[in-house]
């Protein structure tokens, strides 16, 4: 056990938990210090919500953590006596139990004994150590580790440029939702939620559910809701797509959809995104993200039938104002915040006053303004290095990270939302546990020198 190498994977919901379990699948494989900051592991920011109405927006069928078993999540939901349909849509927190079963299995097995370490801590800095890595804790340990894998999830929201230091500082503004509880939030008033995507989402049927006095009021600059999925599920459209541009994906999709629902081309679209991500020129991605990634996301990450109906209703019977506007800025006043914001489509400015202002635009991509500690450490020492349309960090198609040289580190590796830059589509399970299972494989092969396999 020794003479084992030793890979730390830094973060433990999904990503870093399915990288883990396939480092320990080879009973020759190295020992895996899994490191996780939460109170709990194998739960992420996803999973850690105990709200029945955060539901997964992929159909139970698709979310087995291993590709090469499909059934792998229905199976489990019929042994813990969770029986559900393949078409319906399961809470999150019933599939980080899954998870966390995953991990405790495997913990126990007699594949991972002894190999497999769980360090509640958070990493706050790498440096190099011979041909691996020497990795600081908070509390101060230091461990020499063969190789790093960052599985670190989504990154905290940036705060909107429009907001100035004194509406940052405020108590009456929330810059993390996940790292909030809404039994914080004031019991009446008005709340203005930053964004309408998935995180809106969450945290208005959270706060909905909790604070029935409190009016809401989503805010974002086209004012668009993510789309619903169908109530049963239908067959992906089956497709070869040459799509060079995006503006031909977008008329592909149009076309396709003259003859069947949309959300069947879109779906089977899905098993060519990476490959038309990864052939399109940076200038081609950048214009993708400025002009029509608002309406690939809305209509790609879809919400279940469920929770659409929940917003329906919320809306119907005014509770929640979905706004469409540019936020110009926002200053303090008594016990709230005074809201200044440009309609969609108007030269007039309006104002809203709220009791509660919450940060949902989104996960962080851009590395400059991550506060991570071990992003930083490693962007200070060059190691790793944005990618062009900071998304995240450059890596290459083994998930190898790339220094700010443009050389690849081979003993240091990402997965995850991370590393959107090169994939594009990597926050769902179905694309991650491919992911996991390629790193997995990658990082063997960097321990025993062996030529490094790219899918």
């Amino acid at each position: 056990m020794d003479r084992r190498p030793t890979v730390a994977v830094v973060g433990a919901g999904f990503s870093g938990v399915m990288t883990a379990l396939n480092l320990l699948k080879n009973t020759d494989g190295p020992r895996v210090r899994l490191i996780e900051r939460r109170a709990r592991f194998g739960l992420g920011a996803a999973y850690q919500t105990t709200n029945p109405d955060h539901l997964l927006n992929v159909r139970a069928a698709n979310m087995s953590a291993y590709p090469d078993q499909p059934n792998h999540f229905l199976a489990w939901l019929g042994a813990q006596g969770r029986e559900a349909a393949a078409h319906t849509f399961v809470s999150r927190a019933i599939y980080g139990a899954y998870l966390q079963s995953l991990l405790k299995a495997a913990a126990e097995g007699p594949r991972a004994a002894g190999r497999l370490i769980l360090e509640g801590d958070e990493a706050t800095g790498v440096r190099r150590d011979g041909s691996g890595w020497a990795l600081t804790m908070a509390v101060g340990r230091v461990h020499k580790v063969d190789a790093l894998v960052l599985a670190l999830g989504n990154l905290a929201p940036h705060g909107p440029p429009a907001l100035g230091p004194a509406a940052l500082a405020s108590s009456r503004y929330v810059a993390d939702p996940w790292a909030w509880s809404a039994e914080e939030a004031p019991e009446a008033g008005t709340a203005v939620l930053l964004g309408s995507g998935l995180t809106m989402v969450d945290v208005a049927l959270t706060l909905a559910a909790q604070r029935p006095g409190l009016k809401l009021v989503a805010l974002s600059r086209r004012g668009l809701l993510p789309r619903r999925h169908m109530e049963t599920g239908s067959a992906p459209a089956e497709q070869t797509p040459d799509i060079r541009t995006f503006r031909r994906l977008f008329h592909h999709v149009r076309l396709q959809s003259a003859a069947r629902d949309w959300r069947c081309v879109i779906d089977g679209l899905r098993p060519h995104v990476q490959s038309v991500w990864r052939n399109w020129p940076e200038s081609e991605r950048r214009r993708f993200l400025r002009h029509g990634r608002i309406w690939w996301d809305i209509h790609r990450h879809r919400l279940a039938p469920s929770v659409a109906s929940q917003l329906d209703h919320l809306a119907g019977c005014g509770r929640l104002r979905v706004l469409a506007g540019r936020l110009q800025d926002c200053a303090g006043v008594d016990e709230g915040l005074l809201l200044r914001y440009a309609p969609r489509g108007r030269t007039q400015v309006a104002e809203i006053k709220a009791g509660l202002l919450v940060n949902c635009t989104g996960p962080n991509g851009d590395l400059a303004r991550s506060k991570d500690p071990i992003l930083a450490s490693l962007s200070a020492q060059g190691l790793i290095r944005p990618d062009a349309c900071r998304l995240g960090v450059e890596v290459d198609p083994a998930s190898r990270l790339v220094d700010h040289r443009g050389d690849v580190n081979s003993r240091l590796f990402a997965v995850g939302p991370i590393t959107r830059g090169a994939f594009w589509e990597i926050t769902s399970v179905p694309d991650i546990r491919l992911q996991a299972r390629d790193c997995a494989a990658a990082v063997i092969s960097a321990l025993t020198d062996a030529p490094v396999p790219v899918s």
